[in-house]
């Protein structure tokens, strides 16, 4: 067996479809296909079950794609630990990023770390937290910035900063003028939600649970609309729809005539946004670098953890 073998049932396993796992594997359909054939073979094993709509694992198939993913990382950190001999500073970072957190940090983070690290450059991706949290185990990332709480997955954590919650209005709504907003008073209005998936759509849910229950039935949608991104919601939110709950980092400095951004009564929710990695990660360093680049951001509207 070879390791590119054992990442092409690593990726079936995670995409649930060959199709997909050879678009994320940049082979052919027919080449993994073959390969994992091949592999099956060899081991006397059926490792996966091909259905007509999706590709389930045998029980079997779970312990051995378990152990592919142990053996990929183990040979990932031979090269980081050669790497580190040199300069753990030199080479890219694979970062990932939920959405709610990537438009609104990443691009002063990425200018500093040109600044601070020219010769470690960051490889980005932005996905959902779950999404994120595979591709941590499976060391598709190096390390993943992410709001808690989130599964454990057994990861190294360090806290970066909480960020408080504010509320986005209409700049004609009632509560416009206010100076402060409590979760109570959100009952009665229009919420705009993000789309099942999004974990900030969960905060928004524990500040305001009864709206929990319109996003599961049809009659919700006369009460609470969803959006696939927060810039989305916050277009709606100016035209009228309703109100919103965001990350105070999402509100511009120069915050448009139709919109108003209002803080909660305390205490305000927040959320707590962290740094993630594998424990068996050798350029720790890379990852200490990193957190001092998110350190030198201009970030006024959150409460840094040291």
């Amino acid at each position: 067996m070879t390791l590119t073998e054992l990442r092409y049932i690593v990726a079936v396993a995670r995409e649930r479809h060959f199709g997909r796992a050879a678009e994320a594997c940049f082979v052919s359909q027919p080449t993994l296909s073959v390969a994992i054939k091949k592999l099956e073979e060899e081991l006397d094993v059926k490792i996966f079950e091909r259905g007509a709509n999706e590709v389930t694992m045998t029980p079997l198939g779970e312990d051995i794609v378990r152990q592919a993913q142990s053996v990929i990382e183990q040979a990932s950190a031979i090269k980081d630990i050669a790497k580190r001999g040199k300069d753990p500073l030199d080479g890219p970072l694979r970062l990932g990023i939920i959405y709610t957190i990537g438009p609104y940090l990443l691009p002063e983070l990425v200018k500093h770390c040109i600044e601070l690290y020219p010769r470690m450059p960051l490889m980005l991706q932005e996905n959902f937290t779950t999404k994120l949290l595979d591709m941590l185990r499976t060391g598709e990332l190096d390390c993943a910035i992410m709001a808690e709480p989130f599964p454990d997955a057994g990861l190294a954590l360090a806290p970066l900063y909480d960020e408080p919650f504010v509320v986005a209005v209409p700049a004609s709504h009632a509560l416009a003028k206010r100076e402060r907003i409590s979760a109570e008073e959100l009952k009665a209005e229009t919420m705009l939600l993000l789309g099942n998936g999004h974990c900030f759509r969960d905060h928004v849910l524990e500040v305001c649970p009864e709206f929990a229950r319109f996003s599961t039935d049809a009659e919700g949608i006369r009460k609470s609309f969803e959006g696939s991104s927060l810039e989305t919601i916050k277009h709606m939110v100016a035209s009228g729809m309703g109100v919103t709950v965001v990350p105070a980092l999402s509100v511009p400095a120069q915050v448009p005539d139709h919109l108003r951004y209002i803080p909660f009564e305390a205490p305000a929710p927040t959320r707590r946004v962290v740094l993630a990695w594998r424990r068996t990660f050798t350029r720790y360093e890379a990852v200490a670098a990193l957190r001092n680049a998110v350190y030198a951001c201009k970030l006024d509207r959150v409460t840094l953890l040291s």
